[in-house]
């Protein structure tokens, strides 16, 4: 049997959904045959579920009152490979491939090569996570994600102590993807993080959502999930890895480097130049709430920042 220690990011499934949904996911999963607490395994194609209960908040907030719809999930994404309106990915996104997948990891480590998502994922392993998600946009949504710490990837690809950061490469195929063609940013789609924040017990490779596969438009079949941060950092569809030993220069720093920086931490003290962070629009909702520094998960990483000035490095 599997034994999942509660932990104190963790957001309650009632803190996610409405109850329509939350009755229409439970039915989904006891159909499918997902795993559950008791450690049946079911395979998706590749993918097994283990979804594990989750406990409350570890700030006491009231987050009933910040319930997410899954339709908003799954309809209202950031995802400019599939066009720039928020419905675009999920209208244009059916025309990603995803199985087979390869991704490609390369620099400081010793085991580089292709690989199958298989080859990188535990499927018998696999946690939901529910975590808040802020975007630089300044909407926010609770989303309930499936996957494993990034962590334990990484230790399956053995970096060398020259590897000081991780960086990401998203899937470019104008076939596939035809808003490439726009050009909005320089493509393939480049994130990175230092290696601490990498191998923090809070960052998550998704594979799912909401207890089902991670859908096109969300990023599939696999992308970074980062909580603290902002969410144009958690790079969708991933065929590249890379372990570097400086700091790398990521798609929106390229375009815009007055305006995205590097950490890209959630901080309500720090506005972006055009638009304030003080505050956020939770999507569902119609007024504004403070937004949280770290995006409420303070506690666990404003260590991973101790001396640095996060109004320079933001």
């Amino acid at each position: 049997m599997l034994i999942k220690i509660k932990k104190p990011w963790e957001l309650s499934e009632n803190d996610v959904t409405s109850v329509g949904n939350y009755k229409t996911r439970r039915d989904f999963i006891k159909a499918a045959g997902i795993v559950t607490a008791a450690g049946m395994m079911v395979p998706y194609g590749a993918l097994a579920r283990t979804l594990t209960a989750a406990a409350n908040p570890y700030d006491g907030r009231d987050i009933k009152e910040e319930l997410t719809d899954k339709r908003a999930i799954l309809g209202y994404n950031n995802y400019y490979e599939f066009g720039m309106d928020k419905s675009d990915p999920s209208d244009n996104a059916h025309s990603l491939i995803t199985d087979p997948w390869s991704i490609t990891v390369d620099g400081h480590c010793e085991k580089p090569g292709t690989y199958g998502v298989e080859d990188l994922i535990d499927f018998n392993a696999l946690e939901e996570r529910i975590y808040r998600m802020r975007c630089v946009e300044a909407w926010s949504m609770v989303i309930p994600w499936v996957g494993v710490s990034l962590s334990e990837i990484i230790k399956k690809l053995e970096p060398t102590s020259k590897a000081k950061y991780v960086y990401f490469e998203t899937l470019e195929d104008e076939a596939q993807m035809p808003a490439l063609l726009r050009g909005v940013i320089k493509w393939p789609y480049k994130e990175g993080l230092r290696m601490d924040e990498a191998m923090h017990p809070l960052t998550l490779m998704a594979v799912g959502i909401y207890g089902e596969t991670l859908a096109n438009q969300n990023g599939a079949p696999l992308r970074l999930v980062v909580p603290w941060k902002y969410g144009f950092k958690g790079v969708k569809s991933i065929v590249k890895i890379s372990f570097w030993e400086d700091e790398p220069n990521t798609s929106w720093m390229r375009l815009a480097p007055h305006e995205y920086g590097f950490y890209a931490n959630v901080n309500p003290e720090v506005s972006h130049p055009r638009w304030s962070q003080a505050k956020e629009r939770r999507i569902g909702d119609f007024s504004r709430r403070p937004t949280l520094k770290f995006n409420g998960y303070g506690e666990e990483v404003a260590s991973l920042y101790a001396g640095i000035d996060l109004r320079k490095n933001y």
